[in-house]
């Protein structure tokens, strides 16, 4: 019997990790709230999947009956049957409570529910639920076709049972898990390039160094792909804030506050390569 995934929110994490289940062999339900995101969200699934056609990495027909395993809907009770749901919504607390309050009286008594938040912590989530123990972090990386990591994260009261389940489902979609144990805001990977970020912005306000050689020197001398603003710039400046404002609220440590010049970044709309300019101009 084919297993079942339900997927909320179809924007890009959303529509990529509904993507590559559907692939991998999984039935998926994906709800957004309005028509229009939900075929935003399949259009770019489609357009995805003939890319990899294009490119001989995936057979056209393969292609289709994973698009055919994809069902998109606006009623969130077509989530009552799964056996995971993962949740890819804005990165506000008041939602996502809001989400796994109702998910929570809806699904079956086995069914885990996943976060794939990058920055608050699985704890907080859990609370709007009755059974928190079956809450976990699953925290994919954008574009999630291509990245190989999935951040498994164990809030306060996580089951051992739940974290395996997550970690089958993570690995069954082809990616490669890190557990992170204690449920701190940012987890592992968000804390590192927030301070990253963070500590590159300010070299960069202090006319330290250009934003090109910061870069450089975090690629040639670090082996990193990417640097770290021109990671800002790919990810969304505005998120990058949002995150790093999170996680310095949550642990008032003043190596995550935020640089003045990103707040302005983002008042004035440069917030990387979806505006056309950031640090970087597109």
């Amino acid at each position: 019997m084919a297993r079942k995934l339900a997927v909320i929110g179809a924007g890009l994490m959303g529509a990529g990790i509904a993507q590559v289940a559907a692939q991998a062999g999984w039935d998926v339900v994906l709800r957004d709230v309005t028509d229009e995101a939900l075929k935003r969200g399949t259009d770019g699934i489609k357009a995805s999947y003939d890319k990899f056609v294009g490119k001989g990495k995936l057979a056209a027909e393969d292609a289709e009956a994973a698009l055919a395993r994809i069902t998109a809907t606006t009623d969130l009770d077509a989530a009552a049957d799964v056996d995971i749901v993962v949740e890819a919504v804005f990165e506000k607390l008041e939602v996502k409570h809001e989400i796994f309050r109702t998910l929570d009286k809806l699904v079956r008594e086995d069914t885990v529910l996943a976060s794939n938040t990058s920055a608050i912590p699985i704890t907080k989530i859990a609370a709007a639920t009755e059974h928190p123990e079956r809450v976990v972090g699953v925290h994919f990386f954008s574009p999630v076709p291509m990245m190989q990591l999935v951040e498994l994260v164990r809030g306060y009261k996580t089951s051992d049972e739940t974290l395996a389940a997550a970690r089958e489902f993570a690995e069954s979609v082809g990616k490669t898990c890190i557990v992170v144990n204690r449920d701190v805001a940012g987890f592992v990977t968000t804390r590192l390039i927030s301070a990253l970020v963070v500590e590159a912005t300010k070299l960069y306000e202090s006319g330290v160094a250009t934003a090109e050689d910061i870069d450089l020197a975090c690629k040639l001398g670090f082996g990193h792909a990417m640097g770290p603003l021109a990671t800002a710039d790919l990810t969304g400046v505005d998120i990058l804030l949002h995150a790093t404002s999170n996680i310095y609220t949550e642990s008032q440590d003043e190596k995550f506050a935020p640089p003045e010049l990103m707040r302005r970044m983002v008042d004035a709309g440069d917030i990387g390569r979806k505006s056309g300019q950031g640090f970087y101009r597109y």
